[in-house]
């Protein structure tokens, strides 16, 4: 038998925590329930999660702290969670390296419906890099290596850290120089039919993949006002 997909859920809303694990064991899931960051972050370490469900507003650490220290050492998924529904909380959620937000009341089934997505996500990729059938595929350019069969980044030799939605949209766009792609179109295939969001998601993983380097003269990743973003090659 194959073993349960652990979820630790934080939340110091222990109704709300108990009733998004029920659902959850019901879907054959294995949860953990942490009711503050400090336990949050504890627990990640002793429990190994899949996945984790976070809210933001929680005693001592908030969790906006929790997935910043949790950030600076895995890409493990996470889910935000919370009742601030403002759009500036929205994107820094993103910012920060979260794979979705949910905002406070949700629908229990569609939280379930996101973890599942996400969880997709991320075992295709973990699939992708045991597989030894599947064709190298790999975009080069000066000083650059995005490989997507083993999901790594290197500029000018240094491994670059980067989740795996980020890297996947960075490898389409380099594998199309100085094609224009909008906004809905990356979305579409990157986060396909499964990812229930908007286009400020693009706008945000483009915004922290020029922060990830220096400006090269030879390629860059331009907006093109009014359209969307292509990966632009100079050489």
């Amino acid at each position: 038998m194959a073993e349960k997909q652990r979820i630790l859920i934080v939340d110091d809303d222990n109704n709300i925590a108990e009733l998004v694990s029920m659902y959850l064991v019901k879907e054959c899931f294995d949860t953990h329930i942490a009711n503050d960051g400090e336990a949050a972050l504890a627990t990640i370490e002793s429990y190994q999660p899949n996945l984790v469900v976070l809210d933001i507003m929680l005693p001592g650490i908030s969790g906006y702290d929790v997935l910043r220290e949790l950030r600076k050492t895995s890409n493990l998924p996470v889910i935000m969670l919370s009742a601030k529904g403002e759009t500036f909380d929205k994107v820094l959620g993103l910012e920060l390296g979260a794979d979705d937000y949910v905002m406070k009341p949700f629908d229990t089934k569609e939280l379930v419906a996101r973890i599942k997505a996400v969880l997709r996500r991320y075992t295709t990729e973990t699939t992708a890099q045991q597989a030894e059938a599947i064709p190298k595929e790999c975009v080069t350019y000066p000083n650059l290596i995005i490989n997507l069969t083993d999901y790594s980044v290197y500029y000018f030799k240094q491994r670059v850290e980067m989740p795996p939605k980020e890297l996947e949209l960075f490898y389409f766009l380099a594998s199309h120089p100085n094609q224009v792609f909008t906004r809905e179109q990356l979305l579409d295939h990157i986060w396909s039919y499964d990812y229930i969001g908007d286009t400020r998601t693009v706008d945000v993983h483009i915004k922290r993949l020029r922060e990830k380097f220096s400006q090269p003269a030879e390629w860059n990743i331009a907006t093109v006002w009014g359209v969307g973003y292509k990966f632009e090659y100079h050489g």
